[in-house]
Protein backbone atom coordinates (compact mmCIF):
# COMPACT_ATOMS: atom_id res chain seq x y z
CA UNK A 1 0.00 0.00 0.00
CA UNK A 2 1.47 3.11 -1.13
CA UNK A 3 1.35 6.65 1.26
CA UNK A 4 -0.21 10.21 0.28
CA UNK A 5 3.15 11.96 0.17
CA UNK A 6 0.48 15.39 0.48
CA UNK A 7 -1.51 13.48 3.62
CA UNK A 8 1.52 12.83 5.31
CA UNK A 9 2.94 15.70 4.98
CA UNK A 10 -0.23 17.38 6.27
CA UNK A 11 -0.76 15.25 9.14
CA UNK A 12 3.01 15.14 10.23
CA UNK A 13 3.17 18.65 10.26
CA UNK A 14 0.09 19.36 12.24
CA UNK A 15 1.14 16.83 15.01
CA UNK A 16 4.53 18.05 15.44
CA UNK A 17 3.56 21.40 15.59
CA UNK A 18 1.26 21.12 17.93
CA UNK A 19 3.15 18.71 19.95
CA UNK A 20 6.17 21.36 20.31
CA UNK A 21 3.00 24.21 20.75
CA UNK A 22 1.77 22.21 23.17
CA UNK A 23 5.14 21.13 25.42
CA UNK A 24 5.75 24.68 25.56
CA UNK A 25 2.62 25.49 26.84
CA UNK A 26 2.46 23.12 29.46
CA UNK A 27 5.87 24.21 31.02
CA UNK A 28 4.72 27.83 30.73
CA UNK A 29 1.75 26.42 33.07
CA UNK A 30 2.81 24.48 35.26
CA UNK A 31 6.26 26.57 36.08
CA UNK A 32 8.86 23.46 35.11
CA UNK A 33 12.31 25.02 34.28
CA UNK A 34 11.96 23.83 30.32
CA UNK A 35 15.91 23.52 30.07
CA UNK A 36 15.97 20.59 27.70
CA UNK A 37 13.09 22.03 25.68
CA UNK A 38 14.93 25.65 25.06
CA UNK A 39 17.72 23.61 23.24
CA UNK A 40 15.10 23.50 20.58
CA UNK A 41 15.96 27.43 20.32
CA UNK A 42 19.43 25.75 18.53
CA UNK A 43 17.50 24.58 15.57
CA UNK A 44 14.58 26.81 15.47
CA UNK A 45 15.79 30.33 15.05
CA UNK A 46 13.76 33.03 17.47
CA UNK A 47 12.14 30.33 19.77
CA UNK A 48 12.25 30.00 23.42
CA UNK A 49 9.75 29.35 26.35
CA UNK A 50 7.43 31.69 26.22
CA UNK A 51 4.23 32.36 25.26
CA UNK A 52 5.45 34.00 22.00
CA UNK A 53 8.32 31.37 21.50
CA UNK A 54 5.28 28.72 21.32
CA UNK A 55 4.14 30.22 18.33
CA UNK A 56 7.09 30.65 16.58
CA UNK A 57 7.87 26.69 17.59
CA UNK A 58 4.23 26.24 16.09
CA UNK A 59 4.93 27.70 12.96
CA UNK A 60 8.48 25.87 12.83
CA UNK A 61 7.49 22.29 13.41
CA UNK A 62 4.64 22.90 10.95
CA UNK A 63 7.34 23.04 8.63
CA UNK A 64 9.69 20.74 9.85
CA UNK A 65 7.02 18.08 9.80
CA UNK A 66 5.85 18.86 6.80
CA UNK A 67 9.22 18.72 5.42
CA UNK A 68 9.58 15.17 7.33
CA UNK A 69 6.62 14.00 6.70
CA UNK A 70 6.57 14.31 2.84
CA UNK A 71 10.50 12.83 2.83
CA UNK A 72 9.34 9.77 4.88
CA UNK A 73 6.13 9.01 2.21
CA UNK A 74 8.56 9.67 -0.39
CA UNK A 75 11.44 6.83 0.87
CA UNK A 76 8.98 4.67 2.03
CA UNK A 77 6.82 4.43 -1.52
CA UNK A 78 10.70 4.54 -3.42
CA UNK A 79 11.79 0.90 -1.31
CA UNK A 80 7.84 -0.67 -1.54
CA UNK A 81 8.20 -3.84 -3.57
CA UNK A 82 6.42 -3.63 -7.01
CA UNK A 83 3.02 -5.19 -7.43
CA UNK A 84 2.43 -7.94 -9.25
CA UNK A 85 -0.65 -7.80 -12.15
CA UNK A 86 -2.64 -11.04 -11.94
Amino acid sequence: MRLNAKAMAMSAGILWGACVFIATVWILITGSGGETLSKLGAFYLGYSVSWGGAFIGLVYGLIDGLVGGFLFALLYNAFLPKEREA
